[in-house]
């Protein structure tokens, strides 16, 4: 199914029949993707003294209860509520589904014990370009980022001014394959969260920030349409399903 949209004044093609997924599923499995410090998520049915939501136990239909963290179990979308005391809603802030999308990769620098995505290397992969969002994936890039358990391994973030260059560029969607985009143990000071939201000035409501996705090795870098789905929690953040699309012409 080929679909025509106009970014400003220019028109691309992309085919809807052809989905590059790339969120991260969740599971009822300690082998799934974790973070913060917190239990795996947790799939059951509901009980009651005499039926169980479970069609194998002897139930009618199965009825499960799903315990998990946006933010801890998988591929989420945020909005400037998840670092305010003021309540904010992704299902309120994220208005827009479709957006014009760039994909890079970057090999994050070594910086004493730490490895850091640089402004320099985003300058390098960016370059001119003009888009709405930005989908960064790490090397290595690995399937095992699918189930890494990466509480108290310091993962990679991104430097400050990196994402000041980023918010500069007119980024207002930030999707990065890292559980976030601040180093794990920071003290609190969450730099690059405050930094790409503008905490400090006129706060960017409508800008989001993707973690834990996955692309491919076989999603090639350039240029594609992001549809970024959320489900309608009415929560600073939300599970996701990030999905790409080629661009024909």
């Amino acid at each position: 199914m080929i679909c025509t949209i106009q970014h400003k004044t220019v028109k691309h093609q992309i085919d809807l029949s052809k989905p590059l997924d790339i969120s991260i599923p969740l599971h009822a499995s300690k082998d799934n993707v974790n973070a913060w410090y917190v239990e795996a998520p947790k799939i059951f049915p509901v009980k009651t003294d005499d039926w169980i939501g479970n069609v194998k136990q002897g139930g009618d239909v199965n009825f499960n209860n799903i315990h998990f963290n946006p933010h801890a179990h998988g591929t989420h979308t945020e909005c400037v509520g998840h670092i305010t005391e003021e309540i904010h809603s992704i299902n309120q802030h994220l208005q827009r589904f479709f957006f014009y999308a760039e994909v890079i990769t970057v090999v994050p620098e070594r910086e004493g014990e730490d490895r850091v995505i640089s402004k320099k290397q985003l300058q390098f992969a960016i370059g001119n370009k003009k888009r709405e969002a930005i989908v960064i994936r790490t090397l290595p890039n690995f399937t095992d980022k699918k189930s890494m358990q990466y509480s108290h391994t310091n993962p990679p973030y991104f430097s400050e001014e990196a994402v000041i260059y980023l918010r500069e560029k007119g980024i207002n969607h930030l999707l990065i394959d890292l559980p976030s985009i601040d180093k794990e143990k920071d003290g609190g000071a969450l730099l690059a969260h405050n930094a790409f939201w503008n905490t400090d000035g006129e706060i960017r409501m409508k800008a989001t920030i993707t973690e834990f996705i996955y692309v491919a090795n076989s999603i090639k870098d350039g240029a594609y349409y992001l549809n970024l789905q959320i489900a309608p929690f009415e929560n600073d953040a939300s599970p996701s399903k990030p999905v790409l699309y080629k661009i024909k012409k």
